[in-house]
Formats: structure tokens, sequence, C-alpha cells
């Protein structure tokens, strides 16, 4: 799929590492900025990733980065959906790409590599939690096979507008809890 300028993107889907914290802050603080894909207000520093990125993993979480060419366009990642012990087979995704990557399977790749490592380590659930004007993120989602499991609509404010959260799952296993 093309990205911005129809151009196919390429990339390496690898484990993140401290190197790539600068870029990370940079696709994060667009989010930021321009989006309501995060739902935050205030941008971070690059000290700020680094630290995000090595309790994510200190914690057994992957945070996946897509490099190409020496560039990161985008990273992945997920973690625990809710701190109570009945949650604990179930986590939550984010995946941010550069606004030069987008549209070009660099998402895709993410999220792919990232369903994977939820399977390998035995997790049973998904869980996406999306902004309900992002379009593109809820079909990327349901293309992976996420569906809408419900919607909740003004729970966040972003730019002086109430947002609605649309919630998505990925059923990763059939097994029955242990």
């Amino acid at each position: 799929m093309p990205g911005a300028g129809g151009k196919m993107h390429e990339a390496t889907i690898r484990d993140a590492s401290l190197a790539d914290a600068e870029a990370i802050c940079g696709i994060y603080n667009h989010a930021v900025r321009a989006t309501t894909a995060i739902w935050n207000d205030r941008e971070v520093d690059a000290a700020n990733r680094a630290a995000w990125l090595a309790e994510r993993q200190s914690a057994g979480f992957p945070v996946l980065s897509a490099e190409s060419g020496g560039a990161i366009l985008g990273y992945a990642s997920y973690g625990p959906f809710r701190a109570f012990d009945g949650y604990r087979f179930t986590v939550e995704n984010s995946v941010y790409v550069a606004p030069s990557a987008q549209g070009g399977g660099v998402g895709r790749a993410l999220m792919q590599a990232l369903i994977a490592r939820a399977q390998e380590a035995g997790f049973h659930v998904m869980v996406a939690a999306i902004e309900a004007e992002n379009t593109a993120s809820i079909r990327l989602h349901a293309s992976l096979g996420f569906a809408e499991a419900g919607r909740l609509p003004q729970v966040g404010a972003k730019f002086g507008r109430w947002l609605d959260l649309v919630m998505m799952h990925l059923p990763l296993s059939e097994n029955a809890p242990p």
C-alpha cells in the first residue's frame, strides 16, 4: 500500500532500542500536536521516551520499531489493559507511524508483528482504543481481525471538542483460563 506521495515503504520490524528514543519522540510529539490519536496535550522529550521504552521492556512488553534506511518510520507496543488481576491475559496495543510513512503498510507490518508477539507470550485478547474519527486506524485494526466491541461517547477532549472512543478487540487464543 502506498504511503504519503504514493510510495510503498519497505521496513524492517525489530525490537526498539534506546537509540530509537529520539525518533519515537518525534513521532509521538507529532501525534500530540496534530492528531487525536494520543489524548495528551503535552509534548515530551527523548529522555521521556527512553524511560518509557526501558520501563515497557523491563516489564516484559515489546516495543517494536519499523526502520528503513536508518530512519524510524513507526513504532508499536502493547501493555496491560487494566491493572486488575483478572485482566492479566488481555493487552492493549498502540501503533504510531510517521506522517511521511502513513498509508504505506508500516502500521500493518508493525501490528502483525505485535499480534504475533502477544500470541507467543500467551495473551488471550488484544484490545485497541481508537478515537472514533480515526477511520484509518479503525480500518487497519478491522482488516487484522479486530471487531468493534463498543463506543464510548464524549469520554475524552482535545482541541476544544469532545472525543468518542471506539473499543475493538482481537481474540489471540482459544485457551481456557489457567
